[in-house]
């Protein structure tokens, strides 16, 4: 199997300039495919999913009625950013975490940013990420989002867009550290060829995070995971996690507020816990603060947090930043905590509790992508160009019924990347989720993971609507 056949499209290609002529970052990696015997590539390709499969990689699927567990479909063409291209994404999400960083900071304290009239109060409140037990918290050293997965697309011009930001419990990272295992087995030769940076050191860049948060006098302070359980979609992240970092992994269940503390129930009693990485989102951790019919916190573990018995990653109260409303905002942020422009645009977006923006969006469905404010997963949302009339007529109606919870944005034309599909290359659209870590300093781990729509024509790239993942190769100079 060559790329002779293989036609770019009238797209921005992240492998090739135009038909036959690779960019010059994926030259080595296409010579050495070329070369590949006839067949060779695509038993490498089933190779590397039995691998992954042995590996137990996987994800669940809510609603699914043929099985919960499913495997994550993984295609071995990796997609490959060149080192100068890298440099400036990354400075541009160090600058976006630190303004939002700032944001969730100011609004659970002073709230300067309403009170300077930059963003509306009456959005801020009717955020469902915003919470107002979290007033007055001061999460150690001041910071509230500890890992972040920024979502960026790049459009048909090759800019790089941020499409939205996830501060609550972001995942996927444990498929791009699999993904990077299984690639070095399968293409060795390459790996030596180039000169490609490693992302295995996350793990322990994760647990110096969280480390981190514990009080500094502290000799040997018990970080653990805290999961919603097994028929959690990110499951196996979690327990991955926990294990590549040598710390507990518990359910609510396993702790316990007791004698002013959190503790874990253990066969010795109970132990004191100093640093939980919670997996769980805000409204279910502790259900005398939030939700009373959580079954998957701990009660009392608001009160221990508050008091600053113990520290959490991510710090409660940050999903407000995750609201698609609010992140149409952040380049006011950064101009406003930080005294600069934004480095990494936002897609523009259109805010439907506007009534002008309303007006246009209503009359222009059949053109735009609309998304609910705080869907994830490719959930809630309307792709206008490929909806039947009868679907932009029903989303209309919902988007008239409560225009604080829409957002619109131009139908982007996603980058794409050559893509194993029915034994030949064809061009897959593309985003992108890098995993930024905030401890004594920000950092950006170098890649992070490519999402790649395996559907033919399909703009929808994530898993649990029919998306796969690639390994992202970032180059040194």
């Amino acid at each position: 199997m060559k790329f002779d056949s293989y036609e770019p499209g009238d797209f921005y290609d992240e492998m090739f300039l135009a038909k036959n002529q690779p960019r010059p970052q994926a030259a080595p990696l296409i010579e050495r495919i070329n070369a590949l015997s006839e067949g060779e590539l695509l038993q490498r390709q089933q190779a590397a999913q039995i691998a992954l499969f042995k590996l137990g990689v996987t994800f669940n699927v809510y609603g699914d009625t043929q099985g919960t567990e499913r495997i994550f479909p993984f295609d071995i063409v990796p997609r490959i950013v060149a080192a100068d291209e890298w440099e400036q994404l990354e400075r541009g999400l160090k600058q976006r975490i630190q303004a939002l960083n700032l944001f969730i900071a100011d609004i659970y304290s002073e709230q300067k940013i309403i009170k300077d009239g930059i963003i509306p109060a009456e959005l801020i409140y009717s955020a469902t990420g915003y919470l107002k037990p979290c007033m007055g918290l001061k999460p150690p050293g001041g910071i509230w989002c500890h890992i972040t997965g920024t979502d960026l697309v790049r459009d048909k011009d090759g800019q790089w867009y941020v499409l939205e930001d996830n501060m609550r419990c972001p995942s996927g990272v444990s498929y791009v550290l699999e993904n990077r295992r299984v690639m070095k087995s399968t293409f060795p030769q390459v790996f030596r060829s180039m000169d490609i940076r490693p992302v295995d050191e996350y793990p322990s860049y994760l647990l110096e995070t969280l480390l981190n948060l514990a009080p500094p006098n502290l000799q040997d302070p018990r970080v653990v995971v805290l999961t919603p359980g097994i028929f959690n979609s990110a499951y196996f992240e979690h327990s991955f996690l926990a294990q590549q970092m040598g710390v507990e992994l518990v359910e609510g269940r396993d702790l316990v507020v007791a004698d002013g503390y959190l503790q874990m129930r253990t066969t010795k009693g109970l132990q004191r816990v100093d640093v939980v990485y919670r997996r769980i989102d805000d409204d279910f951790i502790d259900p005398l603060a939030f939700r009373a019919d959580s079954m998957l916190g701990v009660p009392g573990l608001m009160e221990v947090y508050r008091a600053g018995r113990v520290a959490i990653a991510n710090a409660l109260g940050t999903g407000v930043a995750d609201d698609k409303v609010i992140y149409a905002y952040v380049p006011q942020m950064i101009r406003y905590y930080l005294g600069e422009d934004q480095i990494l645009a936002n897609v523009p977006t259109y805010l439907c509790w506007e009534p002008k923006q309303l007006d246009y969006v209503l009359n222009n469905l059949d053109k735009l992508v609309v998304k609910a404010a705080n869907e994830s997963g490719g959930y809630g949302m309307l792709v206008g160009t490929q909806a039947t009339p009868e679907q932009r007529q029903e989303f209309a109606q919902k988007i008239q019924a409560n225009p604080r919870n829409y957002i619109a944005q131009p139908t982007l034309c996603l980058s794409r990347v050559p893509t194993l599909v029915d034994s030949h290359f064809a061009g897959c659209h593309v985003d992108l989720r890098p995993y930024i870590l905030y401890g004594k300093e920000i950092c950006v781990s170098p890649g992070g993971l490519t999402r790649v729509a395996l559907k033919r024509g399909s703009l929808v790239v994530n898993s649990s609507q029919g998306g796969g993942s690639k390994d992202t190769w970032v180059l040194r100079e």
